[in-house]
């Protein structure tokens, strides 16, 4: 049988924009407008702010590289990529696949880089953008949170291999080329638990998107990258996951073994890529659901703050040890402090929701409702294997003694393009744009297949003069 690397080259180099459901192009428009709003958003925060200047002063005037977005200036393709990966990090809306994984701030930044250096219409860079988030997502599926337990952050090291195969597929690089990509990127791959964990901060995405850039040229230039480099006795599933046999210290749903045939088992007809959700709110992903799901219980009985008593979650129990049961730097279960799940729960019902822009306006907190501050202090989770990422059993008791229960189907963040363009919009009074430029952004992600060029939204990231 074909290595991995090698079935995963095949179908890269063979999709065509034809062989796209409906449902993966909307959800390609809808995540590419949800990662420019974070870069944008991103670019007015000190983080985003100190990775361009970083690159600017050392790249300006690159003849052939690429543009950073918002600033205009025009670096090397890895600096561009580093630079817009680190806004989007910065900017808070991300997407996500699976809790511990943001594909689109490394894809995007990558793929946007192969856009504007080869010109691809719309529909080519959907069909690359499709192609970065299954194959990332395929990779990482099973094996995220064995990953994070061997102190390696999941969300890093598979952050390579996305914008990587996205911007070969957007080059049309050939199948051995491709292979070559993807095994280069099992050597570039990195991104480690500790510095956090110990007072620092960790390199993100952004060093995953320079790292596939360098993965693409080389490949483009004959690199040989290798044949069995995922699966092989002394491979990349070997070394990050501890075995090349399938088996897991930690799983979702409480498995210890996978296939690595699920890895190819089903491409271009099972679309993993259709469970990545919008993180709308700037907070840890397995948050989101509580804002929402509680929101829609007390709107569905009419449950006041004045009403509630108590509350209860039910949730996945990795959610409530980030990033790993192995090294756990917060134990959601535990505490009651503004900026924990218990907090965004009780946000849920005092407000019916949480502001898009707090993170930017409010990032101390120090506007919060106290009926907030109050109310968190009586919400308990309670952690459980049996229950699915992203989707927590609210039961609100009320003081009369009665009790309302809504349980969460874990995709309440999956939607199509109409909704996120509504949803997104609440960002704009944010924004280093005026409205009108940011509504021009919606048209063009929505008729993105329709577009002679998909680097016209770069152009319609930049401050005008």
């Amino acid at each position: 049988m074909a290595s991995l690397s090698r079935q995963l080259a095949q179908w890269v180099v063979g999709l065509r924009y034809q062989d796209l459901p409906a449902e993966v192009v909307d959800r390609a428009k809808g995540l590419t407008l949800h990662g420019l709003a974070s870069v944008l958003l991103g670019s007015l925060t000190p983080g985003g702010q100190q990775a361009v200047k970083l690159i600017t002063e050392d790249e300006t005037g690159v003849r052939n590289g690429a543009t950073i977005m918002v600033d205009g200036a025009r670096v090397t393709k890895g600096g561009a990529a580093f630079a817009n990966a680190e806004m989007a990090m910065a900017g808070g809306k991300w997407d996500t696949f699976r809790m511990l994984t943001h594909p689109g701030t490394s894809i995007l930044p990558g793929a946007f880089v192969a856009a504007e250096s080869t010109g691809v219409s719309g529909r080519d860079f959907i069909t690359g953008l499709a192609a970065g988030y299954e194959v990332l997502e395929r990779l990482a599926a099973d094996f995220i949170p064995t990953v994070m337990s061997r102190g390696f952050h999941a969300g890093v090291v598979f952050g390579t291999f996305g914008p990587a195969i996205a911007a070969a597929k957007m080059m049309r690089l050939t199948e051995d080329q491709v292979n070559a990509t993807i095994a280069l990127c099992a050597s570039l791959a990195a991104g480690n638990l500790e510095g956090a964990r110990s007072g620092g901060r960790a390199l993100r995405e952004g060093g995953s998107v320079r790292n596939a850039m360098l993965a693409v040229a080389l490949a483009r230039q004959g690199h040989v990258g290798g044949e069995t480099v995922l699966e092989g006795d002394a491979g990349f599933y070997h070394a990050y996951a501890g075995s090349n046999t399938g088996r897991l210290t930690y799983s979702f749903v409480g498995d210890t073994h996978t296939s690595f045939s699920k890895i190819t088992s089903g491409l271009g007809t099972d679309w993993l890529f259709l469970e990545t959700l919008y993180r709308i709110y700037s907070t840890a992903g397995y948050n989101i659901a509580h804002i929402d799901v509680t929101a829609q219980l007390c709107e569905e009985h009419g449950i006041t703050y004045k009403d509630v008593d108590r509350i209860e979650a039910v949730v996945n129990w990795l959610e409530t040890q980030y990033p790993s049961p192995a090294f756990p730097s917060r134990r959601e279960d535990l505490e009651s402090k503004p900026g924990n799940t218990a907090y965004y729960t009780a946000y849920g019902v005092v407000k019916r929701g949480y502001p898009l822009l707090k993170a930017q306006v409010d990032p101390a907190g120090a506007g919060d409702p106290p009926e907030v501050l109050d109310l968190m202090k009586r919400v308990k989770l309670i952690p459980s294997h049996a229950m699915t990422l992203f989707g927590p059993r609210i039961t609100i008791f009320t003081k009369d003694g009665k009790s309302y229960t809504k349980q969460s189907t874990g995709r309440e963040f999956i939607w199509d393009f109409d909704t996120e363009a509504r949803r997104i919009r609440e960002v704009i009074p944010g924004l280093p744009i005026p409205a009108a430029q940011f509504e021009d952004i919606i048209a063009t992600c929505r008729d993105l297949d329709r577009q002679d060029r998909a680097d016209r939204l770069i152009g319609l990231t930049l401050k005008k003069a």
